[in-house]
């Protein structure tokens, strides 16, 4: 089971989600996707929460009204976070997770530390947290076909864009050839290099003048 719920209207749609359980947890570590964030509480048990950014934005492009959205939910669904003021919410890329073997079900590590940014949660604000408990929907998706539909959808715009930049490319030789060939034209009519009719005229000799020389 995963838990949806919408950030807040006026910062544009953006979806935060959440697994039921630590399995859930699993899963969602497994098949995220490059556009995720997740959020946690910093050094306390609490549920993994995402927000699913639009493609092509970072973790910059992270507004502070979404910030908070997902920093108060963190909080909300960590049962020693949500009693005590002044906790650590640390986020960062899905790409940033790591798993390892060792690892316990549901636990993560980083792969590179640097990348995982902390923002500090004076108190609970229920306005935050009752708007978005009304926006939340719960669904049974199929992470892993989610994930492989979007690899496959990924791939064709690849596809797609290899084959506009191979026309692109042949486009552009087909100019530069035709340009080239305008170029050469040009060079043989140059004024210096041609011959009027009026100058044939004047050095070609008469019939008459041809049979004076005859005889």
């Amino acid at each position: 089971m995963v838990f949806y719920f919408k950030a807040r209207p006026d910062a544009g749609d953006y979806t935060i989600f959440m697994g039921l359980d630590k399995y859930e947890n699993e899963e969602l570590i497994k098949y995220g996707f490059p556009e995720d964030i997740w959020f946690h509480v910093d050094k306390m048990s609490s549920a993994h929460v995402y927000l699913r950014l639009h493609k092509g934005q970072t973790i910059d492009d992270i507004s502070e009204g979404v910030l908070e959205d997902c920093a108060q939910l963190v909080k909300a669904n960590s049962i020693q976070g949500n009693k005590v003021n002044n906790i650590d919410v640390v986020y960062t890329p899905w790409a940033n997770l790591k798993k390892t073997a060792s690892m316990d079900v549901g636990q993560v590590g980083f792969h590179n530390p640097k990348m995982v940014r902390t923002v500090k949660v004076e108190k609970r604000i229920n306005e935050i947290v009752n708007r978005l408990n009304k926006t939340k929907v719960e669904r049974k998706p199929d992470l892993k076909a989610e994930r492989e539909a979007a690899n496959a959808a990924e791939r064709a715009e690849r596809k797609l864009q290899q084959r506009d930049k191979k026309r692109r490319e042949e486009m552009e030789r087909l100019e530069k050839e035709r340009q080239a060939e305008v170029r050469s034209y040009k060079g043989l009519m140059v004024a210096e290099k041609m011959t009027s009719n009026k100058q044939i005229a004047s050095e070609s000799k008469s019939l008459q003048e041809l049979e004076e020389d005859f005889m």
